[in-house]
C-alpha cells in the first residue's frame, strides 16, 4: 500500500473554490487513487502556523486571495514568473523537505488564448487594476507586441499599472475607467474586475470586435461576455483559466508529465452548472 498523497487549495474565503473539483478529477482520470485534494479556510494570520504544520503526506498547496504575496516568505525559493508579479498560487513540496513557490496563472492565461488560436496580438486592453491585472500583463509582456491600454478608476491605480509595465517590459498606457468603452477597439481585451462592474459596459460592445477573456466563472456568461459572443467575437472565460493553471498545478505536484485538461473542464463545467 502506497502512502496517502496530500494537496490542498488555501484562502479566505474559500468555500466557493473549484480547485478541489479539478485537481479530484485528475486524480481519478490519471487513477492516482491514493492523491487527496481538501480546501481550508486560512487567512494571512494563520497561513505561517498552517504551513509549519504540514507534514512529509503532503505536496502541494493551491492560493488563492488573500494568500499570494503572504506566502512568499515562508519558502525556500520561487520562480522567476512567480517573482515578476510577487504573486505565488501554486507550492511544490519537495521530497528533501524544501517548499517551492510558482505562478501557473500567467502560463495558464497564455495557454488558454493559444487554445482559442490566440497566439499573438499587436495591442491589448485591460479593465482594472487588481492582482489579477498585473498577472494579465505578465502574460501580455509574452504576446502583444506594442502597447497595453489599463483601464483604471484611481491615479493611484494607474500609477501601480504604469510600474508593473516598467517591471515587466511593457507599454502600458492608462485612462479613465469612464472611458472603458474605448477598450473594445483593441484585439485583445482582458477583463480583470470583480462581478457585476463590466455589466453596464455590456451595451457599448461594437459591431465588430476581437477577443475578449473575462477572467470570471460564476456567474457565467458576464453581461459583457454574452454581448461579446452576441457580435460573434471570441469569448474566453474565467472556467477555462481556472482549469489550464490548475493543469499545470496538477503536473507539478503529482509529477506527470500531461493533466486530462478535458477531464478537468468537463468536471468545473458540471460543477458550475450545478450552482
Amino acid at each position: 500500500m502506497s502512502a496517502m498523497r496530500r494537496a490542498a487549495v488555501l484562502g479566505s474565503p474559500i468555500a466557493h473554490s473549484l480547485s478541489p473539483v479539478l485537481h479530484r478529477a485528475a486524480y481519478t482520470a490519471l487513477g492516482l487513487d491514493d492523491w487527496s485534494y481538501d480546501r481550508f479556510e486560512v487567512d494571512e494570520a494563520g497561513l505561517p502556523g498552517f504551513v509549519a504544520g504540514l507534514d512529509g503526506s503532503w505536496a502541494g498547496l493551491s492560493l488563492t486571495m488573500p494568500l499570494k504575496r503572504a506566502i512568499i516568505p515562508l519558502l525556500d525559493g520561487i520562480s522567476d514568473t512567480a517573482a515578476s508579479v510577487e504573486a505565488v498560487n501554486t507550492v511544490v513540496l519537495t521530497e528533501d523537505g524544501r517548499r517551492l513557490g510558482d505562478n501557473t496563472d500567467i502560463p495558464g492565461m497564455i495557454a488558454a488564448l493559444r487554445e482559442r488560436g490566440v497566439e499573438k496580438v499587436e495591442s491589448a486592453a485591460i479593465l482594472g487594476a487588481g492582482a489579477t491585472a498585473s498577472s494579465a500583463l505578465a502574460a501580455l509582456a509574452r504576446i502583444c507586441g506594442g502597447p497595453v491600454t489599463a483601464y483604471v478608476r484611481s491615479e493611484a491605480r494607474a500609477r501601480e499599472m504604469r510600474g508593473w509595465g516598467e517591471r515587466l517590459g511593457v507599454d502600458v498606457r492608462t485612462a479613465a475607467w469612464d472611458d472603458a468603452d474605448q477598450a473594445f477597439s483593441a484585439p485583445l481585451v482582458v477583463a480583470t474586475t470583480p462581478a457585476g462592474t463590466t455589466d453596464a459596459l455590456a451595451g457599448a460592445v461594437p459591431t465588430t470586435v476581437g477577443t475578449l477573456f473575462d477572467v470570471l466563472y460564476d456567474p457565467w456568461p458576464t453581461a459583457l461576455a454574452a454581448s461579446w459572443s452576441e457580435r460573434g467575437g471570441k469569448v474566453v472565460g474565467g472556467l477555462d483559466l481556472l482549469v489550464h493553471q490548475a493543469v499545470l498545478q496538477v503536473e507539478q505536484m503529482t509529477g506527470v508529465p500531461s493533466a486530462p485538461l478535458t477531464a478537468m473542464r468537463a468536471a468545473g463545467e458540471r460543477a458550475l452548472a450545478a450552482r
